[in-house]
């Protein structure tokens, strides 16, 4: 009897092997549709983000912004790919590969879908005070980190004030563009700025760029924020001499400069 109790036990616990075995290698099969037979192809890879959205939090913490990040705020479920804090440490809260609830309602260029789109980064800043330099330092670690591992052009890197500038100040007149166009990322002026030619349209060199036109005052208080950290919503001359700046580097193509 109690070598039929010891053989008994011993086929109960290989069965629960075979069942843990089992979920372990559904859990790692790829989703596929019950309405066609699968039939896997080796020439694919992973969805990748070709754009990457800076914000700040506008909260209190670090803290505060990582429960923030995982529950909600005042327009419902939020995430992002990573947080920074001020001290500059680096959270990761949704993996690269997934879709981040950190953009909303807007559109850079022809990007409609800014979350699907794009990692997102916060950063630890209540919105009127500089950004601290260890966080900086560190965001710029991450940048090339991501440029590099996701193929991201490291000219594609936007506030969210960018893409959605009737809704989002953020990472406002504050954030240190020039920083990192510097150290290589974002889109920026290059060389001398000169006066543009007759009939240049400096509109259309803001649609050029990715800015959303539907409310115009509205796109150019982000451009000035983004370009000259200064407040106001009316174009004048060093603002068409960046637009001209700008434009010729998308029409020459060489505003697509990508990791090494």
């Amino acid at each position: 009897m109690r070598r039929f109790s010891t053989v008994r036990s011993a086929w109960r616990q290989a069965i629960l092997l075979a069942a843990v075995l089992l979920l372990a290698a559904c859990a790692h099969a790829p989703a596929h549709n019950p309405l066609a037979t699968w039939v896997p192809s080796p020439n694919q890879d992973i969805r990748r983000p070709v754009l990457i959205v800076v914000h700040y939090t506008d909260q209190h913490s670090a803290q505060e912004s990582l429960d923030t990040l995982r529950t909600a705020n005042s327009g419902g479920p939020v995430s992002a790919n990573y947080l920074i804090g001020s001290d500059g440490h680096i959270y990761q809260l949704v993996s690269d590969e997934r879709r981040a609830w950190h953009a909303g309602p807007g559109h850079w260029g022809t990007i409609t879908d800014v979350n699907s789109a794009s990692i997102g980064i916060e950063l630890d800043n209540d919105g009127h005070s500089p950004f601290a330099q260890p966080q900086i330092d560190n965001l710029l670690r991450l940048l090339a980190d991501l440029t590099t591992r996701l193929h991201i052009p490291r000219t594609q890197i936007v506030g969210h004030q960018d893409f959605a500038p009737s809704r989002k100040p953020d990472p406002g007149p504050l954030f240190p563009w020039k920083q990192l166009a510097d150290a290589g990322f974002g889109l920026w002026p290059q060389g001398t700025l000169i006066d543009p030619p007759a009939g240049f349209d400096p509109w259309m060199a803001m649609g050029l760029i990715g800015y959303p036109l539907e409310d115009r005052p509205a796109a150019v208080k982000a451009f000035h924020n983004h370009f000259r950290g200064i407040d106001g919503d009316t174009l004048d001359a060093e603002d068409l001499r960046i637009l001209y700046n700008l434009a010729q580097q998308i029409e020459s193509g060489s505003n697509t400069r990508t990791a090494s």
